[in-house]
Order: structure tokens, then sequence, then C-alpha cells
């Protein structure tokens, strides 16, 4: 065990929870866990996977992390998997097919060592899920972890992928809407974010003051920040919208500061919209960053007033984590994960459109102390449900109800 690493989760969680996690992992000390998904930089999966893996290794676990790899067509057609899935009709070939398939068949040859010496694989989103395809006759148990909202998908898309997936020995999904019928057991399971990484670790003042100097900031305005990869399902220009009508009546500034993920091909493109619509306005900054950013975002996330995630579809929202637990109300779209995070009129507050949006912002930053009264809300809203060290005993809960069976109970010593 990696004492080290736990004691200092313990100075943030307590030692109960750690404790706990450390009974559950030994009734666990001789299975080997593998992950797989698409990325290993840019987005929510890959982020949580680089906390879990240390984290679950560091209580005595056998852990490993596989990354399939995969040419620009692949990736076209997983995000359209991933854009149908969220209730988007796309083009959906035989060729989309052909592509996806013979993709995973060739990563299969690299991984099937693994695979094979596993005893629970989790494979995570459409990328990898045929994977399971190709080992029939396997004796170990896999399970399919979904961080997309499956509550609406698109039909002709989702028939291909259930008929993988219900080879499965299980499914998480992040919320109970997300869910489709499936002929095995499922998990809700909502992702979390690592108090410990360079993205949520507490910053020196001065870092967090750098951030106005480097962006051409005006210490003077108030900020206003949305962080999110270049997606339409993000609505950077609701986003932009919302921000210059707000301006009419309050001044401040918008940051909105994102970047691209290995697996999505179009992030690129809409950054150019995005830049092309923010281009007249001097309060408006489009940043694109690298995906190693990690502290620039926490600074960036520090130094705001008011965090937007004015998403129309969301897996989760682990920006909105973040901000939360920066202390910071989120003005979030009334949809997916985040309506788990935003607590209406508590945490932050639920919005639709571009103009409540707007309305929202003038709101927070007109009232200085309910503004700081839902930040504090917000970050012990995150201590309590949204940390890693939950995330982790909820795939170790999993796992053992496997090796326990139906019929037996998981006991835990009092702590």
């Amino acid at each position: 065990m990696n004492n080290d690493l736990l004691a200092k989760y313990e100075a943030i969680v307590g030692s109960d929870v750690i404790d706990q996690l450390k009974q559950m992992a030994s009734r666990l000390k001789d299975a080997r866990i593998l992950h797989v998904n698409s990325t290993r930089y840019g987005g929510g999966v890959a982020e949580i996977l680089r906390s879990m893996v240390p984290l679950m290794e560091a209580l005595g676990l056998s852990v490993r992390w596989e990354v399939i790899a995969g040419d620009e067509p692949f990736f076209q057609v997983t995000k359209s998997f991933h854009n149908a899935l969220q209730g988007f009709p796309v083009d959906f070939t035989p060729g989309s097919i052909e592509t996806y398939e013979n993709n995973n068949r060739k990563e299969f040859e690299k991984l099937e060592k693994f695979l094979k010496e596993a005893d629970f694989v989790v494979i995570h989103d459409p990328q990898p899920a045929f994977l399971i395809k190709l080992m029939p006759e396997r004796k170990n148990k896999w399970v399919w972890r979904c961080h997309i909202d499956l509550s609406k998908p698109y039909r002709p898309v989702w028939r291909y992928l259930k008929n993988i997936v219900k080879d499965y020995d299980a499914s998480i999904f992040s919320m109970p809407d997300f869910t489709q019928p499936l002929p095995h057991p499922q998990y809700i399971i909502p992702p979390s974010i690592d108090p410990l990484t360079e993205k949520n670790m507490d910053l020196p003042e001065d870092e967090v003051k750098a951030v106005y100097d480097r962006f051409g900031l005006d210490p003077e305005k108030p900020l206003v920040l949305q962080v999110s990869r270049y997606d339409r399902f993000k609505d950077p220009v609701g986003v932009i919208q919302a921000a210059i009508m707000a301006m009419k009546f309050i001044p401040f500034q918008l940051v909105y500061a994102g970047g691209g993920a290995a697996d999505d091909p179009e992030g690129e493109i809409i950054y150019q919209e995005v830049q092309a619509l923010a281009k007249a306005h001097p309060d408006i900054h489009v940043l694109y960053l690298p995906p190693d950013a990690h502290r620039t975002i926490n600074a960036l996330q520090r130094a705001a007033h008011v965090v937007l995630q004015k998403s129309i579809k969301e897996g989760f929202g682990l920006t909105v984590t973040e901000a939360m637990w920066k202390y910071k109300p989120v003005i979030g779209g009334d949809t997916g994960g985040i309506r788990l995070q935003v607590v209406n009129h508590h945490t932050g507050f639920l919005v639709h459109t571009p103009e409540g949006t707007a309305l929202r912002i003038r709101y927070l930053l007109f009232y200085q102390e309910k503004r700081n009264e839902m930040g504090k809300k917000a970050h012990q809203f995150v201590k309590e449900n949204f940390l890693i060290t939950r995330h982790v005993r909820d795939y170790l809960s999993l796992m053992l109800s496997f090796i326990s069976g139906n019929g037996e109970r998981i006991e835990l010593e009092a702590i």
C-alpha cells in the first residue's frame, strides 16, 4: 500500500473513509483490474482514470490502464456514435460499422493478453465496446462504463450498440435517467474529481492572480468563466450570447477556456466558429488550452466570480464539480449530470436559454453575499458526494458483488 498517498486523501475526507476503502480492497487483493478507453488526455474519462488507477494501486490492487488507438475515420465514426447516443440523427452506414469494427479488431491484437489476464475488465464508452465480441469464451467479468446520456438515443445507432453491450456482465451509468433496458445488472456510479490533482489542489494566491496578466484580463472587472471542450453540446455560442446580453446591464469579462481531445475531431472547427463570434467583443476572451493546462484551469476557476456550464447535453460535467469544489456557484444547463450537482438556488442555478443565463449572471454578480453563501454550499456538496474516494468505493462494491454472488452480503467491520 502507498500509505503516503492514502494519508493525503485521509487529510481531506477523514480516516473512516480510508479505513473502509482498505477493508474493501483487502478482499480483492489478488484480483487484476483492467480499464480500457480511447484517450489518455482530454475529457473527463481520462482525468478520472488518471486518479482512480493510482488510488486503487495505493490500496494494494493490481490495476492496468490501456488506451485503444485509431485513425481519423475511426474517431469520426465514434464521434457520430457519441452524438447519436445523445439523441442527434447521424449518417449510419455499413461503412461506418466496418470502420468501427475493423479498428477494434486491430486493437484487440495488441490488448488480447491483458484482456485475458484480467479478472475485471472495465470498458469505457462506445469506442472500445466491440472488444467484447472478440472474446466470446471469456471467463472474466466485463463491465461497460457509459459516461454518455443515453436517455433518448438515436435508435438505429443504439440498436447496433445494444447488440454489443448486452454481452457485458454489467454496465455502469452516471445517473438513472441515462439507462436503457439491458439484460444484465446496471449500476449507478456518478463520476468524481480528485482534490489532489493540479486541477483541484490549493494554489498560491499569486498564481491565481497571474492569470489576469497572462491572458490580458482586467483585475478590476468581475470574471465569468466556462471551461469546456469545443463541442456543440457545451453550447459555446449560447454562452457568448448570454454574456453579450448581460454585459448591457453590468460590467464583467467572460473567459471561454477550452481545448480538444484526441478522440474528438470536431473541436478545431467549433473553436474557429466561437473565435469569429467573439471577435467584436473586447471583454470576451476565447482560449484554446493544451491538454495538460491543469494548473491554468485551476487558477482560472479560482479567479472566477461565477462559473458557467451551459451545456445542452451533458454526461456529468466534471467542470461543474471542479468549480463547486473551489467555492464557486455554477450556472448550468438543466440537463444530464449537471442536475445532480447544481441544486437550484442553493449551489447555483439551472438554466435553459441564453436569456436565462444572462439573468442569473447579473444576479450573482450583483449579490455578492448570496454568491459567497452558494459557493460554500457547493464546496460541501462536492466533498460529501463527488470525490474520487467515493468513486473508488463504488467500483470496489461492484467488484465485490461479483465475487460474493447474489446470495451473500458484503459485510464491513464497524469503523
